[in-house]
């Protein structure tokens, strides 16, 4: 199968001289297509870097990261906007959803800074919330749904542009175990069904336990990785 994502010899490195830690270091990875994997490990292990390398949001210190094709290091800041807008779903634990905009609105933001056509998005935004089980709910903002349904539309939202690779930071962090257990079913049923590559950073034994991937770290290393 085909490499979504490319990690060689990454290292990320904060701060200099005698104070200078390595959150990374000299990792090695590949995310294949059609991946359900889990990053594990405490807190500072190097999942939310590695998922910021990922994700195109920081520049490894040394080291290449590839996604879809291209290298990261090799892209101005335009075309890693372009690639982030395209190519990468984001789903945080925090939801980040637009609190003035209807659940239908906050997908449609994206689709919108694609350029694609107002009637399309409409449409296309519908179908990713039928695909999250929100149908009907288009018209809610975020305060009046639930943490588990603020979720679901940060999903369909990550979902919407058919990107190569979705990556999820502690998604079930905020939510009951019953909310949990429904996204992560989502994410498994997406995954089986349309084929999205899924890499998520997560502590959270509900998720690590259903994972079909798990990719331990420690100390900005990878211990181990396991397939199920």
């Amino acid at each position: 199968m085909d490499s979504i994502v490319t990690c060689r010899g990454v290292t990320k490195t904060f701060g200099t001289g005698e104070l200078a830690v390595n959150a990374l270091s000299q990792v090695d990875l590949d995310i294949l297509q059609g991946d359900f994997a889990t990053l594990a490990g405490p807190s500072g292990s190097g999942k939310t870097t590695l998922l910021n390398m990922v994700g195109a949001l920081d520049h490894p210190t040394n080291g290449d990261v590839t996604v879809d094709g291209q290298s990261l290091g090799a892209l101005k800041q335009s075309q890693l906007s372009d690639l982030r807008l395209h190519k990468i779903g984001f789903v945080f634990q925090s939801y980040n959803l637009i609190p003035v905009m209807s659940a239908a609105e906050n997908i449609e933001f994206v689709l919108e800074l694609q350029g694609i056509a107002k009637s399309d998005r409409r449409q296309k935004s519908l179908e990713a919330l039928r695909d999250v089980g929100l149908e009907g709910l288009e018209h809610r903002r975020p305060a009046a749904m639930s943490g588990g349904q603020q979720q679901r539309v940060a999903v369909a939202r990550a979902l919407v542009s058919r990107p190569a690779i979705v990556l999820a930071d502690e998604p079930t962090a905020n939510l009951d175990s019953k909310s949990a257990g429904e996204l992560i079913d989502l994410m498994l049923n997406l995954n089986a069904e349309h084929g999205t590559t899924f890499l998520i950073g997560t502590h959270d034994p509900r998720v690590l336990e259903r994972s079909k991937r798990q990719i331990n770290m420690l100390d900005g290393e990878i211990e181990s990785d396991t397939r199920h």
